[in-house]
């Protein structure tokens, strides 16, 4: 495993045994909070969107950091979504939707990796499975894509508002099915890779042009993975001109 990863992983740890309900999600469902967020989820968040939900971990660290937040989710493979479902039961502060956003409606594959959370509505390339074993393609399956503005209007959004995308290589083409919601977001927090890890993704400096063309900076660089050598990826957040720092 990657050091930085497993280095990541301790760090959540040792949060989430300081949560009673972050470490229910991990004794009861296998879940671990992503607790190295915690530092973009701002207490006074109203709303936080999280795209490639996957079982909730990043909802899990938005109910725990920004706990006044509404959270919307979207997940589209039904194992995921299942767990998701049954962590948040009973909390009227979080919907997950069966779906995965992106630029045109349609039924599209989603390449399954042996890892969950590694699957991708791209192709799992060689650098992926090689750089993060365990992350091969054992399968495929069709899930729904649709733009954000067929679940959410601007009034459903209220500032301030986090716009999170963790979909394996496939955030440029989630951030399009986004495009029309976007004014409505104070900050913008999503993985880039400088690798393509999946087959066809554009990379990091693809991204944050397009983000700057509609008027979000770029913040700061979170989570950083590398070979040693390298930056392979981070979590980037982005923030919209003229929203308060």
């Amino acid at each position: 495993m990657n050091i930085r990863l497993l280095l990541n992983r301790f760090e959540r740890l040792a949060w989430v045994m300081g949560s009673a309900r972050l470490l229910r999600a991990l004794l009861a469902h296998g879940v671990l909070a992503g607790a190295e967020h915690r530092r973009v989820l701002k207490h006074e968040l109203k709303t936080v969107v999280d795209i490639g939900a996957n079982k909730g971990q990043f909802s899990l660290a938005a109910r725990r950091w920004a706990p006044g937040a509404r959270v919307v989710a979207f997940e589209p493979l039904p194992g995921p979504a299942d767990v998701f479902c049954r962590i948040f039961a009973g909390d009227g502060r979080v919907i997950l939707h069966p779906v995965a956003i992106g630029p045109v409606a349609a039924i599209q594959t989603m390449h399954r990796s042996a890892r969950e959370d590694s699957s991708s509505l791209l192709p799992i390339s060689d650098a992926q499975a090689t750089t993060f074993p365990g992350t091969q393609e054992i399968g495929t399956a069709q899930v729904r894509v649709a733009a954000l503005e067929e679940f959410l209007r601007p009034e459903d959004l209220p500032s301030p508002a986090l716009l999170k995308l963790d979909v394996q290589g496939y955030e440029f083409e989630a951030l399009q099915g986004c495009e029309s919601l976007l004014h409505c977001f104070d900050r913008v927090y999503c993985e880039c890779s400088f690798v393509e890890f999946y087959t066809g993704q554009k990379l990091a400096d693809d991204v944050i042009a397009w983000l700057a063309q509609r008027g979000f900076e770029l913040e700061r660089m979170c989570n950083p993975i590398t070979d040693g050598e390298r930056t392979l990826q981070a979590d980037f957040l982005f923030r919209r001109m003229g929203s308060p720092a």
